[in-house]
This record gives structure tokens, sequence and C-alpha cells, in this order.
């Protein structure tokens, strides 16, 4: 992929952090299991902690190959190439897929999204357009992740528009996958494999337009 970009080309991809990092105070774990968290779990390394794995293994070995990049942020981006800097130059701590992110640089250099083979409810860069959308009623993730701060570890408040179960209560089930299928046929791109795997390629900026009116009607709005 890289000999593909050549140098003169940019790649980035999401690659998180390691499970129950993020996820005290979100209301997903017991009690139990959320003092366990507290008292035991590491502080988030940016350079070192695993990806999440449930983005796939794709983006360690990425994020682990000579010359990669990395934000110090648990909503951690991997670049790679002539823009990598650039990318990932700042990063907002709260709101982290909205202004000022790394998702918002890559708009405004009008990249392009790849989907190799992946599922169409988990394309990251909508994540942004939910957080830019002005609709009342948006619905907030509140929790705290393990930092490191002069030389101890603390837990830091964070919070962000719902990215995992959507930033409104309107939408449907699997709307990012309805949106990218919406978009895909207005925009006639059929695709085409990569091996075995179904994949599109397509601006940013366009699925931008066609997204932000939709999930602002879907959302109530107007």
């Amino acid at each position: 992929m890289k000999d593909g970009l050549t140098e003169a080309g940019t790649l980035m991809m999401l690659a998180g952090c390691p499970q129950y990092v993020d996820e005290v105070g979100r209301g997903g774990l017991t009690p139990e299991q959320e003092q366990e968290i507290l008292e035991l779990l590491p502080v988030f390394d940016a350079l070192t902690s695993r990806s999440d794995r449930s983005n796939g293994i794709l983006v360690e070995f990425f994020r682990t190959y000579p010359g990669s990049l990395v934000n110090d942020h648990v909503a951690r981006f991997v670049t790679w190439g002539k823009h990598a800097e650039y990318l990932i130059s700042e990063q907002p701590w709260d709101y982290a897929f909205g202004r000022g992110s790394a998702l918002e640089r890559l708009a405004v250099r009008n990249g392009k999204i790849l989907l190799l083979g992946s599922d169409h409810d988990a394309v990251t860069f909508l994540h942004y357009v939910e957080h830019i959308l002005e609709v009342p009623d948006k619905r907030v993730a509140r929790f705290r992740v393990p930092v490191l701060e002069n030389g101890q570890r603390v837990w830091r408040d964070m919070e962000e528009f719902d990215s995992e179960h959507g930033a409104h209560a309107n939408w449907p089930d699997r709307f990012f996958a309805r949106i990218v299928d919406g978009y895909l046929a207005s925009a006639e791109n059929g695709g085409s494999r990569v091996g075995d795997a179904m994949s599109h390629l397509f601006p940013v900026r366009e699925l931008l337009e066609f997204a932000l009116p939709l999930m602002t009607q879907t959302s109530g709005g107007r």
C-alpha cells in the first residue's frame, strides 16, 4: 500500500486504544468491573499501547511499522507519509473526532477513504460528521481514561458525542452503513475487488456533503 502511495502520499488509520482504557463511566461495565479497572489498569501510552483489536490486525502492523506516527490521545490515529505530522499536529481532548481533529484536517486536505473489504458501518470519518452536526438533543458519552501526569497515574475525565451508540436517539440501527451504501449508490461507485475483498475508494468531502443533511433530517432537524 505504501508503495502505491509513494513519498507524495499519506496514509492514516484509526488505532484507538486497548480494551477497558476508555470504558469506565460509559455504563457498559458492572461496578465491580469498574473498581477493578480503576485499581489495576496501567496508563495508556500512545507510543506503546496496542491498537483496539476490533479495528483489525492491519492497523497494528501499521502502528508498529518504521516511520509511522501517532497522536497522544486515546482517540489515536496512525499516520505515515508526506502529511503525516500535519494530520496529527493537534488533537482536542474532548470531542476528539470533531473540530480541530485529525478527521477535520483529512477533510480540509480532501483526502480519500479506502474501504478495503471493511464493514460499511465502521467508517470512522462519519464520527466527524456526527460531531459537527448541529441538532438538539445529541447524546453525550462521558468516561474516564488512565493517563500519566507528573509521573503519576491519574484517571482523567473525557467526553464525546456518543460514537458507540450514535449521536442521536432517532438514528436507526447500522445508520452509518445505510449512509455509506446510499452515498455509493448515488455516486455510482460499484467498487472493485482487491484480492477477495470488495473495496471502494472515494473522497471524504463527497461523503460529508451526502451524510450531513441526512443525519440532520433523521435527527429531526432541518
